[in-house]
């Protein structure tokens, strides 16, 4: 336990009077920590420390680079800067050999802040200096660009590996040689986009896998086997990240793009469990990647799964990945999600990246500064969508095939775009044709409640119209619906029962079990599932409970 004389050696408690040190010191925790413990870490939740024994290293992420800031020695507190500013811990403390630190809760700290004018003053003053020591880390450490990508806005390519970079958050700067103020005027032979590396070394055309093993992203799996393999990062496949590397399963997670998903794409999720005020699903994925990465887990990005196959001794998974690399796992669990439905207008495929979009494609949110946008559907990913490029646009058009928002929309969310002037709803609407030489130029909107076509001009639209699954690289045996969606559980039975598929075992598949046992699904991609981040979240984690009963059985 934490003593008066413990309380004492710290210099801002030195002079306090004996009947608050004993209440004080009271409501201390004593934690012990060994060399190499965390403490903290950089967005947990904050509490107010004191160091009685040992060092601490104190550890901040700077764009993406962990850097060391300080050691503390016994005498310091430290935590009270988050706690005021009602943020997340903004560095992260590990012990550099055996320390001991008294730990005080947040709503101690504000009641001792609140009832103690001395101790308000001696905080305050820390407080401004500490910001001003990050102010000055903020100015003296300007995000350096890991890339210079050189194409055009109406290039494909080159929307694919702005939002590629954005997504992977690799800092980059683009130049369009089109604008006047280009740094790289066109040349003779240039084939767009081109990356610039730093140091001149320049990429032409690059695959998203050449681009990532440029830049130093994690593309090669570290071992030959794993016991649980997850393919895809969103929601679903990140939650099962987590729960299985945080439970001592050796734990891949395997991306094609960037963590997140479509989820990942969504500038605010307000209706998520813990957050009041919401969060980005972006946000969100870069949290839930750290928290998986802390536990151990392996991710790799721009690595497509191209078929599965039984493993060469009989046992668990063969992944082959592309490239003709191939990888080992005991247990799988499938979380790929789905992919957006394109537009079934004439012509749209012509325009993909030229004006057409799949998704909120945030990156081209400044293109559009100023410029009327065109939104099609319904959903809460169209909703939340229309409030971000509100924010951009001149005007946003929310065109919607059903005659209301609220058979399929979030009420919250309803309520939120009639608070934007320059947001309009247009029900039983829809797209009938798209128009442009080299970029999008105008599309025709049928009215269907007046019978009227109308051609408006248009530069931008994005497209939430539901969504596929995309699973036709999935073995014969693994059973799914007419739609694609891979079935699992009470529903593998079923199809059994009427001859439609196959169940090799005595036993029945575990809830979340595909027909080929050891094969699990989980998010999107699974039939009969509920389209929700948390939905997903929760099947993630759920899946690997199966996984620890199926590899018990197995062992």
């Amino acid at each position: 336990m934490v003593t008066v004389d413990d309380l004492r050696s710290i210099p801002l408690f030195s002079t306090l009077p004996d009947g608050e040190a004993v209440t004080v010191a009271s409501r201390l925790a004593d934690v012990r920590l060994r060399t190499g413990d965390w403490l903290i870490h950089e967005g947990e939740q904050p509490s107010f420390f004191l160091l009685l024994e040992g060092s601490l290293e104190l550890f901040k992420i700077v764009h993406g680079v962990t850097r060391r800031l300080d050691e503390y020695q016994p005498g310091v507190y430290f935590g009270e800067v988050p706690l005021l500013l009602g943020s997340p811990a903004i560095a992260s403390l590990r012990a550099k050999g055996p320390a001991r630190v008294a730990q005080l809760e947040p709503s101690d700290f504000r009641a001792m802040f609140s009832e103690c004018s001395t101790f308000k003053s001696e905080l305050m003053g820390t407080v401004t200096r500490r910001l001003a020591r990050l102010t000055a880390l903020a100015e003296s450490s300007p995000p350096p660009p890991a890339a210079t990508i050189v194409g055009h806005r109406f290039d494909l390519a080159c929307h694919h590996v702005r939002d590629f970079l954005a997504r992977n958050h690799v800092e980059f700067r683009w130049d369009d040689p089109t604008k006047p103020d280009a740094r790289r005027k066109p040349r003779e032979g240039d084939r767009y986009p081109i990356v610039v590396l730093p140091g001149g070394r320049e990429l032409a055309t690059p695959t998203l896998r050449e681009l990532a093993d440029a830049l130093g992203l994690p593309t090669r799996p570290r071992a030959a086997s794993y016991d649980v393999a997850i393919i895809g990062a969103g929601p679903a496949g990140l939650a099962a990240a987590v729960y299985g590397a945080s439970e001592g399963l050796s734990t891949l997670l395997l991306e094609r793009e960037a963590p997140g998903g479509q989820a990942g794409t969504s500038s605010k999720i307000e209706n998520y469990l813990g957050f009041p005020t919401g969060l980005s699903g972006d946000d969100l994925a870069g949290k839930a990647l750290s928290q998986a990465r802390r536990f151990g887990a392996e991710l790799l990005v721009a690595r497509c799964v191209e078929s599965l196959l039984p493993g060469d001794d009989g046992g668990g998974h063969s992944i082959a990945l592309d490239g003709g690399e191939r990888v080992h796992a005991r247990a799988l669990i499938l979380a790929n999600g789905v992919a957006w439905r394109e537009l079934d207008v004439p012509g749209a495929e012509r325009l993909v990246g030229r004006g057409i979009y799949y998704g909120a494609a945030r990156t081209e949110a400044l293109n559009c500064s100023g410029r009327p946008v065109f939104l099609v559907g319904g959903g809460n990913s169209a909703g939340q969508a229309a409030m971000f490029f509100a924010d951009y646009a001149s005007k946003v058009t929310l065109l919607v095939r059903g005659r209301s928002l609220a058979d399929s929309m979030s009420h919250y969310l309803i309520e939120k775009l009639a608070t934007k002037q320059n947001i309009e709803v247009r029900t039983r609407c829809r797209i009938v044709q798209v128009d442009g030489e080299h970029h999008l130029g105008s599309i025709a909107i049928e009215d269907r409640a007046k019978s009227v076509i109308t051609t408006e001009p248009a530069e931008a639209v994005f497209a939430f119209i539901g969504a596929d699954a995309r699973t036709e690289w999935l073995p014969a045996a693994l059973i799914r619906d007419e739609k694609g969606f891979v079935c699992t559980g009470r529903d593998v039975m079923d199809l059994v029962a009427a001859r439609q598929g196959s169940w090799p075992l005595s036993r029945d598949p575990f809830l979340l079990e595909t027909s080929v046992p050891g094969i699990f699904a989980a998010g999107d991609v699974r039939h009969g599932s509920v389209k929700r981040v948390a939905a997903g979240v929760g099947e993630g984690s759920m899946a690997i409970a199966f996984v620890h009963q199926f590899l018990a059985g197995t062992a």
